[in-house]
């Protein structure tokens, strides 16, 4: 029998899905979770679906950071001073949230308090710190800052079900501390996520975390809550993500450094990448990876603005006519680290093994450069792991031993945009512009994508240089009122 038109069962067309991401200075008190559960109505009531993942209260990572060190060194005392502290202002938030003295989520806040002491507590019995147990105290942060947002949304008619990374699927590997998803965390993102979005709830995900295969939790890395929600919005094929932010969105340079630094309106995804790798801080380095396979768009926008587009972040590169650079940005902390000796000439297993070793270390390196003579290679690394590294590097390698010397007060400065491909000069510019602040320049790198060139100067000079290369390649706004 032929079906008539009206038997024929046409597919609904899904609603617009999001995923928020709230950063820490926008879960830092209860008028800022307040106010940031109302961006979240701002889309629902419009019919779109929201995924929210929160970042920790504003300075409890580092917190968390600092008693555990405490804890290692023996003074459970501060430990526990700073766990008091803690809880005081996750119960003062949740009551001025609307939360009875015996609601579930003081329940909550209380037992994650007691478990974060019991923790804390076996760090200082065994005075030993390692990187799991770091991981495991420093995500208290976030699981304790989504109780607040559930309760937040609940309070202007909102229903939604919190979860940890791990409850919401995020699989990763065992580097505890930069750890990465690993593939199959998207379908299991997906099969967690979709049943609540079909209840309607809104789910609320504990960001900056996971957990690996034997259930240890696992920490995405500094700014790892903008990883968490792209991995979210990736498995669950989102409209878009949106990362709102206290600025307007990502800037041509740091503002503090450079008053004149306007907003950028579009950014690809590899530059946004060599921004957030570079010393922005608006992004983590991995964020937008997730999305690039599906081209799902990011959107970094304003808490404050929330009418204002702030930053695209899609494929497409869009180069304003004439303007190679579109951004200048910096890392302070840099230590430079050469490896020199007569060893080192024409055997490339020493280089091969200094790679291999630096690899075992897990240590980032910003820049590397060697010698035309090949006698020696410089490293540019974070400070906080120039210690580790030489250590690593004083062992023999390929059999023989080399001098490493270490350089420090070091700034990696770089210039960023699409539209350097191909175009003659821009070194020259940059170089001349450092020139005129009478800059010495102690190291060089051009990518191979020829999206960024950066180098590497005295960190008391880089907030200097970044005014004179912000405004020699004209990314200076008006100024401000």
């Amino acid at each position: 029998m032929t079906a008539r038109p009206d038997d024929v069962h046409t597919p609904q067309p899904q609603p617009r899905l999001l995923v928020m991401k709230f950063g820490g200075t926008l879960m830092g008190s209860s008028a800022a979770i307040r106010h940031s559960a109302s961006l979240v109505q701002r889309s629902t009531d419009r019919g779109t679906r929201v995924v929210v993942v929160v970042s920790a209260m504003t300075g409890v990572t580092n917190q968390l950071l600092r008693l555990a060190d405490a804890a290692e060194a023996g003074d459970i005392a501060f430990a526990n001073d700073e766990i008091a502290i803690m809880r005081n202002r996750h119960f003062t938030a949740a009551q001025e949230l609307g939360a009875a003295p015996d609601s579930e989520t003081v329940r909550d806040i209380r037992e994650m308090h007691e478990t974060l002491r019991q923790a804390v507590y076996g760090v200082y019995l065994l005075r030993e710190l390692t990187p799991r147990s770091r991981d495991l105290i420093v995500s208290f942060g976030e699981r304790l800052s989504a109780p607040l947002m559930t309760l937040a949304l609940a309070q202007i008619g909102l229903r939604s079900h919190g979860l940890t990374g791990g409850q919401a699927g995020i699989l990763t590997d065992s580097h505890f501390g930069n750890a990465k998803p690993l593939p199959s965390t998207y379908v299991r993102v997906k099969d967690r996520l979709e049943g609540l979005l079909g209840a309607g709830l809104t789910p609320v995900v504990a960001g900056f975390m996971g957990e690996t295969e034997k259930g240890a939790i696992s920490t995405l890395g500094r700014g790892g809550t903008d990883f968490s929600a792209t991995i979210v919005g990736a498995a669950l094929h989102a409209d878009e993500v949106w990362a709102w932010k206290d600025v307007d969105g990502v800037m041509t340079a740091d503002p503090r450094a450079v008053p004149l630094a306007q907003n950028i309106s579009h950014l690809s995804y590899g530059e946004v990448m060599e921004l957030a790798y570079f010393g922005a801080k608006v992004l983590h380095p991995l964020a937008v990876t997730p999305l690039q396979e599906h081209g799902i768009p990011l959107r970094i926008k304003s808490a404050a603005d929330p009418d204002f587009a702030g930053t695209l972040v899609t494929a497409d590169t869009v180069t304003d006519d004439g303007q190679s650079v579109k951004a200048v940005t910096a890392i302070k902390g840099v230590s430079i680290i050469t490896v020199s000796g007569a060893g080192i000439l024409g055997v490339p297993e020493v280089v091969a093994d200094l790679f291999q070793t630096l690899a075992r270390e897990n240590i980032t390196l910003l820049m590397v450069s060697q010698s035309s003579s090949m006698s020696n290679v410089s490293l540019a690394v974070q400070s906080a792991s120039a210690e580790r590294t030489v250590a690593a590097l004083r062992t023999p390698l390929a059999g023989r031993s080399l001098e490493v010397e270490i350089q420090e007060g070091v700034a990696v400065l770089a210039i960023v945009g699409a539209g350097m491909r191909g175009t003659k000069g821009v070194a020259a510019r940059l170089f001349g512009a450092l020139a005129t602040e009478d800059i010495n320049i102690l190291m060089i790198s051009q990518g191979s994508s020829e999206l960024n060139i950066s180098v590497a100067i005295e960190e008391k000079d880089v907030d200097a240089a970044t005014r004179e290369v912000h405004a020699n390649f004209g990314l200076n706004g008006p100024p401000k009122a």
